[in-house]
């Protein structure tokens, strides 16, 4: 019988099996539909799993009046699919708890990082689809236990390589020596800068777009032209790469230094990367002097890396 994980996001909810041989990603965005039973249930059919873990950072959708409201709402609908199985909430403090409450919200982090303290005494950094986690572990986690405590500490940076506005990254850039102004509106977002610049594939650009167009390199640049309210035909191909470069190594920098600052915190040398945003923590840590690294896509795989949080709680409770 087979142990499954689920990390219920806003965005996007992700199923790994303790074995490894399942690992999957659903855009499921909370706010705009509430398919989450239909997607659980379609989970069961198909795997059937003895028991379930479950971690979420989904409770924080603005279809919800309060966080509360979030995690009751995703424990009700994991509850009525899984009625019959064994189901383990896991919370902030990397607890097993019975009862839904606050200490559920936003813990996806708390299981990757109890489940890496087991062995490594590290700085956890997990680049998403939204939100980068930065978590440091010496014996257990020492992050904050909140969203709110751990943006003030460096270990949340509420931005990722898929979803982020690019207007929330930069009011300015830099064009053949001239500095421009940028648009606030919701023109484009890092899935266009990373597309453009080659880092991700077009099928991994798995979010909606911005204007509900294409995927395709060609609506990115258009995309990431109207961030200087220009069309392509206005401004040379190569602007569009500059506006793109910039965009990422804003994105590295502001990394680097979250990074940095908890490792020093902490006196921890050691980086454990993981995500769909690998690669921008590579960039980061390549920038730090006197830092060891290592990749949970080179530890578990690929696969793995992309769905660490589900996989994590899934190993939890299968070792008891």
């Amino acid at each position: 019988m087979t142990t499954i994980g689920i990390d219920i996001g806003g965005a996007n909810t992700k199923v790994a099996s303790a074995d490894g041989s399942v690992t999957e990603i659903h855009y499921l965005p909370l706010w705009k539909n509430t398919a989450l039973p239909e997607l659980l249930s379609d989970v069961r059919e198909r795997i059937d799993p003895e028991a379930i873990g479950v971690v979420m950072t989904g409770e924080l959708a603005d279809c919800f009046l309060s966080k509360i409201q979030g995690i009751q709402f995703i424990c009700d609908a994991i509850a009525d699919v899984f009625s019959d199985r064994k189901i383990y909430y896991i919370n902030n403090k990397c607890q097993f708890v019975d009862t839904p409450d606050i200490s559920l919200a936003a813990a996806n982090w708390a299981a990757s990082a109890g489940f890496l303290a087991q062995d490594h005494d590290c700085v956890f950094v997990d680049v998403g689809s939204t939100t980068t986690d930065i978590i440091p572990i010496n014996g257990v986690a020492r992050a904050g236990s909140t969203d709110f405590e751990r943006l003030q500490r460096d270990e949340l940076i509420y931005s990722g390589i898929l979803r982020t506005n690019v207007a929330t990254l930069v009011d300015r850039v830099v064009l053949d020596g001239t500095r421009c102004r940028t648009s606030s509106e919701l023109f484009a977002i890092t899935a266009d800068v990373y597309l453009v610049l080659e880092r991700i594939t077009e099928p991994d650009y798995t979010c909606e777009t911005p204007d509900h167009a294409g995927t395709t390199i060609k609506d990115s640049i258009r995309r990431l032209a109207r961030v200087v309210c220009a069309d392509p035909d206005e401004i040379l191909e190569s602007a569009v790469y500059e506006i793109a470069e910039q965009v990422q190594q804003i994105q590295v920098r502001n990394l680097q230094g979250a990074i940095d600052a908890v490792m020093k915190r902490h006196g921890l040398n050691h980086v454990i990367g993981t995500g769909v945003g690998e690669f921008l923590i590579r960039d980061a840590v390549s920038r730090i002097d006197d830092i060891r690294y290592s990749f949970i896509s080179e530890m578990y795989g690929e696969d793995i890396s992309k769905v660490f949080p589900a996989y994590a709680v899934a190993k939890l409770v299968e070792m008891g």
